[in-house]
């Protein structure tokens, strides 16, 4: 059966432009990191992972890592969520939009200053700007600095904290 809300979220991401993948309801079973997700579906039994689309969180052992983990966990853990996946990423992740509720779970992490915009620098990103006004007000992330470090550039220099 075909949930009015779930028919509701697909006509605003449709009007927002993105891929009409089906829209499934479950709930955060835990959170990784500022970014990802354990996520039940409700026909099914086992967590899988979804990677929030069009955000990058800190890495867990980046400064800044504990707090958008922390974050998310306020935001998302043990609640009711709505997902729309559109492909699997590279690491066997659910590759979704996440809503709990009314709330877009992605734009609420990069309000907050929590997580990066994906294509901020070029503005064409969905939450570009929610991420400039997070960096105008110093929020989250950009408290302490201008230059806070987006989660490439630390691989680059530090590789990642996965170990082996």
């Amino acid at each position: 059966m075909i949930h009015a809300r779930a028919l509701w979220l697909a006509g605003l991401w449709l009007a927002a432009g993105l891929a009409s993948a089906e829209v499934r309801p479950g709930w955060v079973s835990w959170v990784m990191d500022g970014d990802t997700l354990l996520v039940v579906l409700d026909d099914q039994q086992e967590p899988i992972k979804v990677r929030i689309k069009d955000i990058d969180a800190p890495e867990s052992c980046q400064p800044g890592g504990s707090a958008s983990r922390d974050a998310m966990i306020v935001l998302a853990q043990r609640q009711r969520v709505q997902i729309q996946g559109e492909r699997e990423d590279v690491y066997g992740r659910q590759v979704a939009r996440v809503w709990r509720g009314e709330i877009d779970v992605g734009a609420e992490m990069v309000r907050t200053g929590m997580a990066w915009a994906y294509r901020f620098k070029t503005g064409k990103g969905p939450y570009a700007r929610l991420q400039q006004q997070a960096q105008q007000q110093h929020l989250g992330l950009f408290a302490a600095s201008e230059t806070a470090m987006p989660p490439p550039v630390f691989r680059q220099f530090h590789g990642s904290c996965q170990t082996p």
